[in-house]
């Protein structure tokens, strides 16, 4: 396993199998160390399977799904109108799986002074009304907002769920770990990652996951709180799919099935996801 330009990488090479049993995974950098640590511990069931697992982008997964590439796209999103008459148009039929819950970390040094934030006051962090961090904490100082391209699915899901149009001076990274390690460094900084990714990686101490509330008076809730995450009370929570053409279905069938068995529940509980219930 190893971290390139952003993207997080690992092969899985099987002692025997032929094409029918190499898959390809594509996709979300905010599900990718689940979907390692999944397609690890499906290995060790069943070595006759070859996984080639890597991010890059929800966008890049459904991309290569379109261009036959992969056999599963991750997405932190649901498909865009775009793409599903790009599917239309190439008779490519997809089945979509929704195997975890997500929620997305609103991340800030871990000297900044406040705890928690509204929405309305993210909303205009993120879409430049607040260029200083005066009007939030009282300091005159610059804010510095991190964040990702447009062909991330998060990056979607926080336009969309803010209802807004992000600030051209918002700096675009590769991934959550350049996100993280950049606002780590910066007092000024903030950004948003997977909570899931947060509570994994040895840095979380660096930074501090603003408690989330909607209107004054209302609870601020953090991305980790297991319990506002299953009853839905968390701002920014989101399902995770997976997308998976129907020529590929056969032979991903069993992973598939790996995912959603007692194993498969038990890493994306540990890995700070959250279980879907059917």
């Amino acid at each position: 396993m190893k971290q390139l330009s952003g993207f997080l990488i690992m092969m899985i090479l099987a002692s025997c199998g032929g094409e029918n049993r190499a898959i390809k995974v594509k996709g979300s950098d905010t599900e990718v160390n689940l979907a390692v640590s999944l397609a690890e511990a499906f290995y060790k069931v069943d070595d006759d399977y070859s996984l080639a697992i890597s991010g890059g982008g929800s966008g890049l997964g459904i991309a290569s799904i379109i261009n036959g590439q992969a056999d599963i796209a991750n997405s932190s999103r649901p498909l865009s109108k775009s793409e599903l008459e790009m599917f239309r148009q190439k008779g490519i039929k997809i089945r979509t799986v929704v195997f975890a819950e997500d929620a997305t970390a609103i991340i800030v040094n871990k000297d900044f002074p406040l705890d928690s934030m509204d929405v309305a006051t993210l909303g205009k962090i993120f879409d430049g009304t607040y260029k200083s961090w005066k009007p939030v904490t009282g300091q005159d100082i610059p804010v510095t907002l991190y964040g990702r391209q447009s062909n991330s699915g998060t990056h979607s899901f926080i336009k969309k769920k803010l209802d807004i149009r992000f600030s051209p001076e918002a700096k675009e990274m590769n991934g959550s770990a350049q996100i993280l390690g950049s606002v780590k460094s910066d007092d000024t900084g903030i950004g948003y990652i997977g909570a899931g990714y947060l509570m994994q990686t040895e840095d979380q101490s660096a930074v501090k996951a603003l408690r989330i509330y909607e209107k004054a008076g209302e609870p601020a809730i953090s991305p980790m709180d297991e319990n506002a995450i299953q009853e839905g009370r968390y701002f920014l929570q989101r399902p995770l799919y997976q997308f998976i053409p129907e020529s590929s279905w056969e032979k991903v069938s069993a992973f598939i099935a790996f995912e959603k068995g007692a194993r498969g529940r038990a890493i994306i509980q540990k890995s700070g996801y959250y279980v879907v219930n059917d």
